[in-house]
């Protein structure tokens, strides 16, 4: 699927090509809302951004004017926070996907806020926005010689306590990191010793959640799992998600008719309106990995952004080349038309 390309002016006066996505990610590549809020919420104003293509570098222009619904993905989405109205003002649609682990003791984590603090916020922007659009991550579940199944089953009940009437939603993966070298390049420097999850584990996990969640009452859901875990009552899960656009946006018509559907009566004599399919679509993002649930966005942060180093991550080269990233963004971010400044 490709989005509808635009013809924009550039602040410098240039005519450029631009992507017109109807849905934006921001992001799986950095956390947008934490560092660079005021940032973003200035290139929506500005009507574009720029993204870097991670590969090789070469520019592309990313218009706003088609955009209908944005998911952040964030760590601490508190920065972000005080520009909810102004989006809200735009009538722009957004749901965050807010991840709250507790690696703190482990130190995989290093420039996180307080599990305390996290928790105060997840529940500042819950009462703000709704609990549907606040869904709670813990991902990735890592097991290393210091941490256990019981360990991380301990760590998600006294968030999830504190959670539970602030949100609707859990969503967990195992982690991966045989499938990044460059990850177990970085536990290696921070000398963490950590194992693969195994089928053993991953049912052991998920039973334990299971007679948590019977006091919680989340929807649980994985992301980008191949296991099965039906029985356990978790599902596999689309993170940038259709059905939950159907579910909150039913009214925005521009946003269902681009998920194939529209608004109206389901017949003559009946008052009430309802989502009636109107075109088959495939919707998957083939950009993702194979097992990932999510429909097609376009997601805008870049690699090597994120301060907050997290030891397991996989969009950071290393922690050196992110620090040289953020001495340069820091005197012109606003300014920039990327996230990197350049």
């Amino acid at each position: 699927m490709n989005w509808e390309k635009i013809n924009i002016k550039t602040e410098s006066g240039n005519n450029v090509e631009a992507q017109a996505p109807i849905i934006i990610s921001a992001s799986r590549s950095t956390d947008i809302p934490a560092f660079y809020s005021d940032w973003f919420i200035n290139r929506l104003k500005k009507g574009y951004l720029v993204w870097k293509n991670p590969f090789n570098q070469s520019p592309l222009y990313i218009t706003f004017k088609n955009t209908r619904l944005i998911v952040f993905w964030s760590k601490n989405p508190k920065p972000i926070i005080q520009h909810l109205d102004y989006l809200d003002d735009k009538n722009l649609n957004y749901y965050f996907q807010f991840t709250i682990n507790d690696y703190v003791k482990e130190k995989l984590e290093p420039n996180v806020p307080s599990v305390e603090s996290r928790i105060e916020t997840f529940i500042k922007l819950s009462e703000k926005i709704g609990k549907e659009k606040v869904i709670w991550r813990f991902d990735p579940l890592i097991l290393t010689n210091n941490i256990g199944v019981t360990e991380l089953l301990s760590k998600l009940e006294r968030i999830g306590n504190q959670l539970s009437k602030h949100t609707v939603k859990l969503v967990f993966s195992f982690a991966d990191i045989g499938i990044y070298r460059k990850v177990q390049s970085n536990l290696k420097k921070g000398n963490i010793n950590y194992s693969e999850f195994d089928d053993v584990s991953m049912n052991q996990f998920a039973q334990g959640l299971k007679e948590l969640n019977q006091k919680w009452k989340f929807e649980i859901g994985t992301c980008a799992e191949k296991i099965e875990l039906e029985k356990y009552g978790i599902n596999h899960n689309r993170c940038i998600d259709d059905d939950l656009m159907k579910r909150l946006y039913y009214n925005d018509l521009k946003l269902m008719e681009f998920l194939g559907y529209e608004l109206k009566k389901a017949d003559l004599f009946d008052t009430k309106e309802e989502l009636i399919p109107i075109k088959k679509r495939n919707l998957k993002d083939k950009g993702q990995r194979e097992l990932c649930g999510c429909i097609f966005s376009k997601d805008v942060g870049e690699y090597n952004t994120c301060l907050h180093l997290c030891e397991y991550c996989y969009a950071n080269t290393s922690k050196k080349v992110v620090l040289d990233n953020y001495h340069r963004i820091k005197d012109n971010n606003l300014t920039s038309e990327t996230i990197t400044g350049k």
